[in-house]
């Protein structure tokens, strides 16, 4: 499943959309399975934690992207080469960017990747969801509960107001999820992210944080 965003989906460190992503101190060299007992997730729930993507999931990271080709196209393309996987993070170190992985919590793997891009503070507090599930986790419910983990962070830990995930109307996976989210369609864009050859046609599906 799939959701396109307008650009395409000891010491104390910061915190918020500026951050950048936090690395956890487990030791793991590239290629080596992360221990389970040692990764801190942001937030969980049931099976599933969400934490920020760090070098050293490059190899999990890209083999699962490498996997999940044929789940994915038409809709994206995963980052699924060290050279891609170290531009994705640059990316996540801008100020206008926030990402998370979605990792089952009994085996630690990678199940998906959610972004948020384009974040605007001041009177919007918004920003462009993104989302994407890795075999075998397709169909599982780790997605849309992770993809759910990410939206309630970014409604309190980054006090974002909206979000907004521009969906291609053909892919029902992903606007299933958006639904199931609470997501309302707010509205129909032509042509608007050119996307495996092609401008393509979106549905724009967005959330508003609760009123408290």
């Amino acid at each position: 499943m799939r959701s396109s965003g307008p650009a395409t989906t000891g010491a104390t460190k910061p915190t918020g959309p500026g951050a950048p992503p936090a690395v956890e101190p487990v030791g793991q060299a590239v290629g080596t399975p992360v221990r389970v007992s040692a990764v801190r997730y942001l937030r969980t729930a049931g099976a599933v934690g969400i934490r920020r993507p760090r070098p050293g999931d490059e190899a999990e990271f890209t083999a699962a992207a490498r996997r999940s080709r044929d789940l994915h196209h038409p809709w994206l393309t995963a980052p699924a080469d060290p050279a891609a996987y170290a531009a994705y993070l640059a990316k996540l170190r801008r100020r206008d960017h926030s990402g998370y992985l979605i990792c089952d919590r009994s085996s630690g793997a990678i199940a998906g990747y959610v972004t948020i891009s384009a974040i605007v503070l001041g009177a919007l507090r918004g920003g462009f969801l993104g989302y994407a599930a890795f075999l075998p986790f397709s169909g599982t419910g780790h997605a849309s509960t992770g993809i759910g983990l990410v939206v309630d962070h970014a409604f309190t830990a980054l006090s974002l107001h909206r979000l907004e995930a521009n969906i291609q109307p053909g892919n029902e996976p992903s606007r299933a999820v958006a639904r199931k989210l609470g997501f309302r369609l707010e509205g129909y864009s032509p042509d608007y992210l050119f996307i495996d050859g092609a401008w393509r046609d979106h549905e724009r599906w967005a959330i508003t944080a609760p009123d408290t």
